[in-house]
């Protein structure tokens, strides 16, 4: 750390130089500006460079290395450990660079660093184009991405890292590089799943796809039909094609247009068929879901960018999140599912979640550091709720969760759907020889480990 004389002239030079502002503890708004996705998160940097453009990343990190502080990238500021965030260091704030670039000529999109799903999809629906996204409108897009992009068009088109085109990344020393196929390519390599442990990214050009149609099936039952209608489930997504996604859980009834009155506040089965194509085939593949009792339905054609707002999370929630990969789904593991969905604490946000892979995603290219790919399933125990009384059981859900369901996973893991499980869970996210190569890269990007508020790759 350096002494305050120097840190107090660095902190008034990055005041002047910066476009964007600077929020330090002593600043209005600061508490607003170091306020993320999870409410259990309560961390205070020192301080907040609101970047406006690539030259004020640049100066921020130059500051902070020349004051020796730890630096956390913010974005969508999604991560359930926080990692948006640090103790005492520099948070490199990418919200105001939000710009999206549609080229519909050549189907590819320019996302500035600090934009969210919902400026993506927004900017790319009146040209009939999309690329894979999460599945809520508030999601940081660069984390995503570059944490492999898991969502209700993978498996159409593949996970986000497939459509990775380019990144324009800001390196420890504050050097602009860019990593695309053709330059820095071992670079590029690494920022299909290796996350932000090589730079801050302030924009990512991604490859479209033309998806002039998008329906979905949305079908609420009570719990006790679950069991039958992950089975339908199951076997719909298993003889579908790859255009079909979407997701099953258990929930609490939100108090959404989508809930019968009588069923806001109760637990409850929802099934979701996402399909890229027109309402007519997808009535087709959603019959079976139709046949058991249930207590609302909702098939219609809906743009893409309306469904990615359809289930977000209410803002002031406590969150806590793990998932597996699965080999497979047979009738013991959807019993086990099913029970564990009968024990979702209620009322809460918290949703027990399967959902789909295969498809695109199975066929994508094997190269990069997304080891989950031959997985067909996944299961996501994503906890939620208000009370702070309720941290322990809804923590031993999630836990409880992850162990009932160890027997089917394959021991890959999708690392954006879970907080810091410890490096062994890194590994098994990435894979044990791409962690070997990944470590090389960083060692040439980031040998001081500067950026280490992620799944951390340690350079070598």
């Amino acid at each position: 750390m350096a002494p305050l004389s120097k840190a107090g002239a660095a902190l008034a030079a990055l005041r002047a130089d910066l476009a964007g502002d600077v929020c330090a503890p002593e600043d209005p708004g600061y508490d607003e500006a170091r306020t993320i996705f999870n409410a259990m998160i309560d961390k205070r940097p020192a301080v907040i460079a609101q970047c406006a453009n690539e030259a004020d990343v640049i100066r921020s990190v130059r500051f902070a290395r020349d004051l020796d502080l730890h630096i956390a990238v913010r974005g969508g500021g999604h991560s359930v450990s926080g990692m948006a965030l640090n103790y005492g260091g520099l948070v490199v704030d990418l919200r105001r660079m939000h710009a999206v670039t549609v080229h519909p000529g050549s189907e590819t999109v320019r996302v500035q660093g600090g934009a969210v799903m919902s400026d993506l999809d927004r900017a790319t629906q009146p040209y009939g184009l999309a690329t894979t996204g999460g599945r809520v409108s508030t999601t940081g897009v660069g984390g995503f991405v570059l944490g492999g992009g898991n969502g209700w068009l993978d498996r159409t088109f593949g996970l986000a890292v497939d459509n990775l085109l380019g990144v324009e990344l800001v390196t420890a020393d504050g050097t602009p590089v860019l990593a695309t196929s053709q330059e820095n390519p071992e670079l590029f390599w690494a920022l299909h799943g290796g996350g932000g442990n090589f730079g801050v990214a302030t924009a990512l050009t991604l490859k479209l796809h033309p998806l002039p149609e998008f329906s979905i099936a949305l079908l609420l039952y009570r719990p006790d039909s679950g069991p039958d209608v992950v089975r339908l489930y199951r076997e719909i997504i298993a003889n579908g094609p790859p255009e079909a996604g979407g997701v099953v859980m258990y929930t609490t009834g939100p108090p959404e247009e989508f809930v019968p009155g009588h069923m806001v506040g109760k637990r409850l089965c929802l099934a979701l068929l996402t399909y890229a194509g027109s309402e007519e085939d997808l009535r087709k593949l959603a019959q079976p879901l139709l046949a058991p009792p249930h207590e609302s339905e909702k098939l219609t054609a809906l743009p893409y960018a309306d469904l990615q707002c359809m289930l977000d999370s209410p803002p002031g929630l406590r969150n806590y999140w793990s998932a597996d990969c699965l080999a497979g789904l047979p009738d013991d593991c959807v019993d086990v599912f099913c029970a564990l969905g009968d024990s979702v604490p209620v009322p809460t946000g918290t949703q027990h979640v399967l959902f789909p892979q295969g498809g695109a995603i199975s066929t994508g290219p094997a190269r990069f550091p997304v080891p989950y790919r031959d997985a067909p399933w996944g299961v996501h125990p994503f906890g939620a709720w208000e009370d702070p009384a309720d941290d322990e059981r809804c923590v031993q859900w999630v836990r409880d969760v992850r162990a009932a369901f160890q027997p089917w996973s394959t021991g890959a893991i999708y690392l954006n759907f879970i907080g810091d499980e410890g490096n062994d869970r890194v590994v098994a996210g990435l894979g044990a020889e791409n962690v070997r190569r990944l470590a090389l890269v960083k060692t040439a990007y980031d040998p001081d480990n500067v950026f280490r508020f992620n799944h951390n790759i340690k350079p070598v």
